[in-house]
C-alpha cells in the first residue's frame, strides 16, 4: 500500500467506531497515546535492526510509519508536509 492510500484510510477511520478500529481508537486516546505508540515502535525498529534480520526492520519500519502517519492526521498534517521538508532540505 503506497504512504497516500494508507493515509488516506487513517482520515477515514478517523471518526469510525473505536470498538472495531484500532486507528479510531488512537484518535480516541490521543495524542500522548500516539506519541507513546511511534516512541514504542521506534525503539522497536532499532531492536529489530540490531539482531532481529531484516524482515522484522521491515515489519518494524511499516509500525512506525502507520503510527507516524496517524500522529501527522492527529495534527492535521500530511505526507505531503514531510515531502515538502524533505525538497526543502534537498540541494
Amino acid at each position: 500500500m503506497l504512504i497516500n492510500e494508507l493515509f488516506t484510510t487513517i482520515l477515514s477511520r478517523r471518526t469510525a467506531d473505536p470498538a472495531t478500529s484500532y486507528t479510531a481508537r488512537l484518535f480516541v486516546a490521543g495524542e500522548d497515546e500516539m506519541l507513546k505508540k511511534v516512541g514504542e515502535e521506534a525503539v522497536e525498529v532499532i531492536l529489530a535492526a540490531k539482531s532481529q534480520g531484516n524482515a522484522r526492520l521491515i515489519e518494524e519500519a511499516a509500525d512506525l510509519t502507520y503510527h507516524m502517519l496517524v500522529l501527522l492526521a492527529a495534527r492535521g498534517l500530511s505526507p505531503a508536509d514531510v515531502e515538502a521538508e524533505l525538497a526543502r532540505r534537498k540541494r
